[in-house]
């Protein structure tokens, strides 16, 4: 146990001194830092456009004549389209669109422009929009005629099976947590069972595992090297966790609005930081048994990714998670050992996960890591001392059964 001890001490005191953990776990804090005084100073910097951008349009309808005027854009009817064309080639106005004849039946507006793009910016659709809108609404009342404009805001509120209003609310402010922490999540796990992964690699090229053999088991020396690097990127995660806290804070402050909305619950803490920890275990087991059958580092590298990229696959169905939560691809991906961790932190955020579901994930995520501590432990005893040719499946299938 005393060995085991200094193992999980050395490789945590090696890991949180190297550059890149240290620049690592500063980096992601500080980045957002600067983002936030960016958005704060950026738009103080920058001077509104003063300038009076003039839109041409040709009304063959022969209804579309008020509210020609919008903020810093001006309106200017045409006779026809050739004088508007003429002016458009001349400068003397930057685009122009066709009001046509039929625009009642078909709402087709044609738009001519000098600019090449993909469609109509946002202000440009707005103003066009309130045009037609205003001289179609002509004769209403005002208040009438900003209503079709801003025809409505949806304020939606969930409600439990009981008719109360639910403690999580879901919404964009609920998914933009659980999405930051799943990358911080995913960089921490990826990078701690990678520096595993190079360790024992690194180690076992240069002969390095066989002076530790001698001294420690190989059960302690996975133990060992997994705990240690565990407990270190279990520190990055906190920091990242603690630092979030304060920057959401600020954001808060200074900008409101969703930020405002954001908070870290302590449900969440815990479920994060313990699906962390199992994550973090799973996946460096796997890579202790990818280390251990790998004769050289470039062989390690080669295998690792086939193990490493099940655990982002819920990035991919974050649609159908945000849309049906109760899925049943959802629930899989829920009890997936690789799986598991990205899932029920992306869930949390927008709905409440039923105790039983993550009773069943955290016992799985255990049950598989126990599994697999298991069988990496035998293939430590066969091969961690093996040079040369990496070995197949048959190979290493049969020395589960002798081991």
């Amino acid at each position: 146990m005393n060995k085991t001890m200094l193992l999980i001490k050395h490789e945590f005191l090696i890991t949180i001194r190297r550059k890149a953990f240290i620049i690592l776990t500063i980096a992601f804090p500080l980045v957002a830092l600067l983002g936030i005084l960016a958005a704060q100073v950026i738009p103080g910097m920058i001077k509104p456009s003063t300038e009076i951008q003039k839109i041409g349009y040709v009304d063959e309808v022969g209804i579309f004549t008020e509210n020609t005027s919008q903020g810093q854009i001006e309106l200017i009817q045409f006779n026809t389209e050739d004088e508007a064309k003429t002016a458009l080639i001349d400068a003397d106005i930057k685009e122009y669109f066709v009001i046509p004849e039929n625009y009642m039946s078909t709402a087709l507006i044609l738009r001519y422009t000098l600019k090449n793009e993909l469609e109509p910016n946002s202000t440009i659709r707005s103003v066009i929009g309130d045009f037609l809108l205003s001289n179609l609404l002509k004769g209403d009342d005002a208040t009438v005629i900003e209503r079709v404009k801003s025809l409505m805001n949806i304020a939606s509120t969930t409600l439990t099976g009981t008719g109360e209003v639910a403690p999580r609310q879901g919404g964009l402010a609920a998914l933009i947590l659980p999405y930051v922490f799943c990358f911080l999540l995913m960089m921490s796990i990826f990078f701690s069972s990678g520096y595993l992964l190079q360790g024992l690699l690194e180690e076992k090229e240069n002969r390095v595992m066989e002076i530790l053999l001698s001294s420690i088991s190989p059960k302690q020396l996975l133990a060992g090297k997994i705990i240690g690097l565990g407990a270190a990127g279990l520190l990055q995660i906190i920091i990242w966790l603690i630092s979030a806290n304060f920057l959401f804070r600020i954001a808060s402050s200074n900008f409101g609005g969703i930020i405002g909305a954001l908070q870290i619950s302590p449900d969440f803490w815990i479920l994060g930081v313990l699906y962390f920890i199992l994550g973090y275990l799973f996946v460096a087991v796997v890579m202790a048994g990818i280390g251990s059958i790998s004769p050289t580092a470039r062989d390690g590298q080669q295998l690792s990714p086939l193990f490493t990229i099940p655990v982002v696959i819920p990035l991919y169905f974050l649609g159908l998670i945000m849309e049906h939560p109760e899925n049943i691809v959802v629930k899989i991906l829920t009890f997936i050992p690789f799986t598991a961790p990205l899932t029920v932190i992306v869930r949390m955020g927008m709905f409440e996960i039923p105790i039983w579901e993550l009773v069943v994930s955290i016992l799985i995520l255990i049950l598989s890591i126990i599994g697999c501590f298991i069988l990496v432990t035998k293939l430590f005893r066969v091969y961690l001392l093996m040079y040369g040719k990496r070995p197949n499946l048959r190979e290493i299938v049969s020395s589960f059964r002798k081991a």
